[in-house]
């Protein structure tokens, strides 16, 4: 069978394939990016089913505008310009199919093959699978607890003057857990507004703030329209739902209408529909204290059990919000050979050089804490330390 070019840059995801691997029931699992499930608001979101369905079901159950349901499109603007300091109307927002389907029309709206983007090292290996198959090349630039360094950026930007695409996370950052400052995030604006390449903000995380402290957008600074934020309620509300959006300036909008009628003609009406009703009747900012307060005590539990279980060697994020934390292993040891001893004793976390997309670094890994209990935290954490002991006292003996 003869497929088209673009699937010799195409791979499975590396975090389905290992999310295979620890299906058994014994298995302690760090490695999703998965929401604890026991906080979905089920009772509330069956309420605002049933009058979906019960006023509006004919409705809902139709055929919907490309650009999503008006008052859902109304209530994120207004959240965003609330929250995130941005000036957004309902008109420069787009409903998606999650935020993975927002990176998919993004590299193909910007991406022709060779072009060159510019992001943050490490990334998110969602959005290095999204962009792989337009077949980019990448310009990984390095990055500190303040966010992006601006230096290696400009530098990036000398050295690749016809980048087409720069994406970043400045919230909470999957992979590392690591926030933009506010003055790095003024300056970064400062520094790209010199240049006529569009930014994808990514942000999935920054209402989970645990400081209770949600920064400005990017767009807060954009003064040249060139900034596109990627939203969900995947990880504030439930991700099985699969509504996401694109909030981006009108004339970037409308291509990305022209590319959401040709994939899928709309997402959701019903899916849409109810997530709006919930908004409705139940404040969700109560919902996102609740799950603040569960994922900073699982945050402060898996840190804790780092102290006690890692080698000193071993560095760690301390992540002011967010899902993940970052820990990187004494050079020259491998996250990945770590994980396939860690799997035959049941724990597993996801390797760090999958968020590389040139593969820079091999002894960092990933630890989501979100969706585990105090005791799979504290358990699993002591069984990857042990072993990380086991690969020390045999690298030094070499």
């Amino acid at each position: 069978m003869k497929y088209a070019n673009r699937m010799n840059h195409m791979a499975a995801s590396e975090i389905r394939e290992i999310l295979k691997v620890t299906e058994q029931e014994q298995v302690i699992s760090f490695a999703g990016g998965l929401p604890a499930p026991e906080m979905f608001p089920v009772e509330g979101f069956l309420t605002a089913s049933e009058i979906v369905l019960k006023k509006s079901g004919h409705q809902a159950l139709q055929y919907s505008a490309t650009e999503g349901f008006e008052p859902l499109r109304i209530q994120i603007a207004d959240r965003m310009n609330q929250k995130l300091q941005s000036q957004v109307t309902k008109d420069e927002v787009l409903i998606v199919n999650g935020a993975q389907q927002a990176l998919d029309m993004s590299g193909k709206l910007f991406l022709n093959k060779g072009d060159t983007l510019i992001c943050e090292s490490p990334t998110y290996l969602g959005a290095i699978n999204a962009f792989n198959a337009y077949e980019c090349q990448y310009r990984s630039v390095s990055t500190d607890n303040e966010g992006i360094c601006l230096r290696h950026l400009q530098e990036a930007l000398d050295e690749q003057p016809d980048t087409k695409l720069i994406y970043v996370i400045p919230d909470f950052q999957n992979p590392t857990g690591r926030r933009w400052s506010i003055k790095r995030r003024e300056e970064f604006m400062d520094l790209v507004s010199s240049y006529d390449i569009p930014v994808i903000e990514d942000n999935p995380y920054g209402e989970i703030a645990f400081d209770n402290k949600v920064f400005p957008s990017l767009k807060k600074w954009d003064v040249n329209k060139q900034v596109i934020t990627l939203g969900t309620f995947s990880k504030i509300f439930c991700p099985g739902l699969r509504i996401g959006w694109i909030a981006a300036p009108q004339e970037i909008l409308n291509q990305y209408i022209l590319l959401k009628q040709s994939a899928d003609l709309h997402t959701s009406n019903l899916s849409q529909r109810q997530i709006s009703k919930y908004l409705d009747l139940f404040d969700i900012e109560v919902h996102i204290k609740e799950l603040i307060r569960v994922y900073k005590c699982r945050r402060d539990i898996a840190v804790s059990a780092i102290q006690k279980s890692f080698p000193t060697q071993v560095r760690y994020t301390f992540p002011e919000g967010g899902l993940f934390l970052w820990v990187e292993l004494p050079e020259p040891l491998s996250s990945r050979q770590l994980f396939e001893a860690c799997i035959k004793e049941d724990v597993a976390f996801v390797p760090g050089d999958a968020f590389y997309p040139n593969g820079e670094k091999k002894n960092a890994f990933r630890l989501n804490f979100s969706n585990a209990s105090e005791k799979q935290l504290q358990e699993g954490i002591s069984r990857i330390g042990n072993i990380i002991y086991q690969f020390l006292e045999t690298y030094i003996k070499q």
